[in-house]
């Protein structure tokens, strides 16, 4: 098979398109011949040395696929319910860049009705993310008040749509107008660009000072301080990545005082079990809201496989609103 490998740590030019052996499917598992392939900011840092694949798993990036099942565990996929030709797509550990991939039976999902394998293909990486953290990890509740870092990323335009459809309010930071605008057409009720607005300032103006009941962080850094001070009481933050940086100091007391919860989480490296649950839930949850067009994939770009490095390059300039894909 053809697939995108990472031929040495580095820039995207180290993303280059090589002969593979054919993966075979083993027990619990389909191979899935690929449509399109999503693009992740971990795909990135894996290229960059600082995120290799679980032990047994693809070193070949790539979280999540869409395509047709073409072999597997005939009992497994008779128990999910799912048969050879399905379109499906899934949350991988690795080797979605390529033109075969094998996936755990229970960590696909079929295509919701209504979108193409490539839409299908967006899905996977930030759904099971935002459902995992923002719902299974810091309980968000309708009517309580999120506060998303990124609004104009893939995780930040699911984070949006789910919350909002699920009864939420939703404020974002951005760092364009541009971008804020395209967080409030997606149903955002507030955005703030954080390059021209203090977002401690604004998120306590906004909620007359009472202040969000979570928070979805991709940045950590000196930004868990300042967003203690945005938590309402018994707030949570749901710390997804940390991207500026891993070390932060924060008033202890404020988290003692107004019963605040930090949390931490990563997806990658959790068993199946664990994924498989979250992906119950998108079925029986968030599915049927896709169907029913309520939240719509957001696919800033699709490359050709071929060009996956400058689908990296667009992901590390920031000015991409929603999902990258490639195309095989």
């Amino acid at each position: 098979m053809q697939a995108i490998a990472i031929t040495e740590f580095g820039g995207p030019e180290v993303l280059q398109r090589t002969d593979c052996p054919d993966p075979v499917a083993g027990p619990g598992q389909v191979l899935i011949r690929v449509a399109a392939s999503g693009v992740n900011r971990p795909d990135v840092v894996q290229r960059k040395g600082h995120y290799p694949a679980p032990p047994g798993e693809s070193e070949l990036p790539g979280l999540e696929i869409a395509g047709e099942i073409i072999a597997g565990d005939a009992e497994a996929m008779q128990q999910a319910g799912f048969a050879i030709g399905d379109q499906v797509c899934a949350l991988v550990a690795g080797g979605g860049y390529a033109e075969l991939c094998v996936a755990p039976v229970a960590q696909c999902l079929p295509v919701p009705t209504g979108l193409s394998l490539i839409e299908a293909a967006s899905l996977p990486e930030t759904f099971y993310t935002v459902w995992s953290n923002v719902y299974d990890r810091a309980r968000l509740q309708p009517g309580e008040t999120l506060l998303v870092q990124g609004g104009s990323s893939g995780i930040g335009v699911t984070a949006i749509q789910m919350a909002k459809a699920r009864g939420s309010r939703v404020i974002v930071t951005a760092g364009s107008d541009e971008k804020c605008q395209a967080c409030l057409a997606l149903g955002a009720d507030h955005a703030i660009n954080y390059k021209t607005q203090d977002f401690v300032e604004q998120v306590l103006a906004i909620t007359d000072g009472k202040g969000v009941d979570v928070v979805l962080d991709m940045v950590a850094g000196d930004y868990v301080a300042r967003e203690v001070k945005c938590l309402a009481e018994d707030g949570r933050i749901v710390i997804i990545a940390v991207q500026g940086g891993t070390k932060a100091e924060f008033n202890a007391g404020l988290v003692l005082t107004r019963r605040l919860s930090i949390i931490g989480s990563t997806l990658r490296k959790q068993p199946v079990a664990f994924k498989a649950a979250i992906a119950q839930q998108l079925r029986q949850q968030v599915w049927p809201l896709i169907e029913a067009g309520s939240i719509k994939p957001v696919i800033h770009s699709a490359f050709p496989a071929a060009e996956a490095a400058q689908a990296h390059t667009l992901m590390e300039s920031n000015q991409h609103i929603g999902k990258i894909v490639l195309t095989w």
